[in-house]
């Protein structure tokens, strides 16, 4: 059995915005497909996409020079194949690249094609995507990852109305799918029926799903999140806690964070922060500082560490390098774990082991461009992550992945993965 050929169109993103779905067609008429997301917040450290940079066709970010990658570059190569494993593919797309930021043939590219080789080579033993992806690292799933949902969006992926981009509710006591996702609806209509009482605003939402009223400031929104909880008749702190995602990175400038009418230092941040992770019951900070701001994450992990999740996005970028000096730095305890930040499932594999050696915690995430594809709910459950971060409960390009997950739940009967809550900031 050999590829026959590979293949890609344009299709749109959950932004409105193209993106590639790419086709892995093999000689037995088995095909496998993947579309590819994109993040509007992005690391400096990212592979790059290929866009087209036409103003005059979808604001340059038409993706017609990533299709032309597939079909007449990577295909051409690897068109007439043999079936070999997974990560071998992927290290001849990246020999043919050539570079370390996948400049060449984009990352778009090369993670779509990557992504449809596996479907299309799942498919030839009718294998399950998820049992697919845990063969590729020689595991067995034992967990469902736990779910980390959107309520409130600022940052860019709300107008930047507010500068943090998301307050996220974490249902740590559910102990399925199923339950977690019905608090959540609880909490998310009390916010729904909060701000449209206190704000007068109707239901709409930011890119990831979030809400996204018009906060005056950081506690404001964090005041807004214990209180639907409460509306919700749940716990807080007890069955719901609170995750923040900074982006502290799209707030910083010359050294400074400019943050609630504030200009503050990297130890003031860090101080900042720490007044956050007491006063309310948050047990897991993504990208508090800035990704260059190295010193100060090492700080802020000796100041919450022990007692909060302290996650690294831009800061790694999914990135082994950055991963490597984030660990001589002591910078961070938990990985955010994207596969389009690097391109291929080879180097994703690669971040979750140096993770797992590192004794991180290791959460998937999707993006805020997102598509109805639901790959990354069977990589999640396959690869073992402790947690998935997909957005909140509402829109296809979130919902086709949690309906994936309780699909895989009512297959597999695992349950999820168990926060230690007893080591966390509750």
């Amino acid at each position: 059995m050999k590829i026959k050929m590979l293949r890609a169109i344009e299709i749109l993103d959950s932004r409105g915005r193209p993106t590639l779905k790419v086709y892995c067609e093999l000689t037995n008429q088995i095909v496998g497909e993947a579309s590819v997301p994109a993040g509007a917040s992005r690391g400096k450290g990212e592979a790059r996409e290929i866009r087209d940079g036409n103003l005059a066709r979808f604001g340059g970010y038409g993706c017609l020079k990533a299709i032309q990658c597939v079909q007449e570059k990577i295909n051409p190569e690897l068109r007439g194949m043999s079936i070999i494993p997974q990560f071998e593919l992927d290290q001849r797309l990246l020999d043919l690249d050539g570079t370390p930021e996948k400049s060449n043939l984009g990352a778009n590219a090369i993670l779509g094609v990557s992504l449809a080789y596996a479907r299309a080579v799942a498919r030839i033993n009718e294998e399950r995507f998820y049992l697919y992806f845990a063969s590729l690292l020689g595991m067995r799933p034992a967990h469902l990852p736990r779910l980390t949902i959107n309520l409130f969006s600022g940052g860019m992926h709300a107008g930047a109305q507010i500068p943090i981009q998301d307050v996220l509710i974490i249902p740590v006591k559910s102990r399925s799918v199923l339950s977690s996702l019905e608090s959540a609806f609880c909490v998310y209509s009390s916010a729904v029926d909060l701000i449209r009482k206190r704000y007068g605003m109707r239901w709409l939402t930011a890119d990831e799903g979030g809400l996204a009223p018009p906060f005056t400031d950081v506690s404001e929104m964090l005041d807004a999140s214990v209180e639907a909880i409460e509306l919700a008749g749940l716990s807080v702190g007890t069955e719901i806690a609170l995750g923040v995602d900074l982006a502290a990175s799209q707030f910083y400038n010359s050294n400074k964070y400019y943050i609630d009418g504030k200009v503050l230092s990297g130890q003031e941040m860090v101080n900042l922060i720490e007044k956050w992770t007491r006063e309310y019951p948050i047990i897991s900070i993504e990208d508090a500082l800035a990704q260059e701001d190295w010193n100060s994450w090492s700080k802020l992990n000796r100041a919450v560490g022990e007692s909060c999740q302290v996650l690294g996005d831009d800061l790694l970028c999914t990135r082994v390098d950055r991963m490597k000096k984030a660990e001589e730095f002591d910078a961070v305890n938990a990985l955010l774990l994207k596969p389009n930040q690097v391109g291929t499932l080879l180097e994703a594999s690669q971040a979750l082991q140096l993770a797992r050696r590192f004794n991180w915690r290791v959460a998937m995430s999707a993006r805020s461009g997102e598509t109805e594809d639901n790959w990354l709910s069977d990589l999640a459950v396959g690869w073992g992550a402790d947690q998935i971060k997909i957005g909140s409960i509402t829109q296809s390009d979130r919902l086709s992945k949690y309906n994936r997950l309780l699909e895989i739940e009512a297959e597999t009967g695992l349950p999820v993965w168990e926060w230690a809550l007893e080591d966390s900031n509750l």
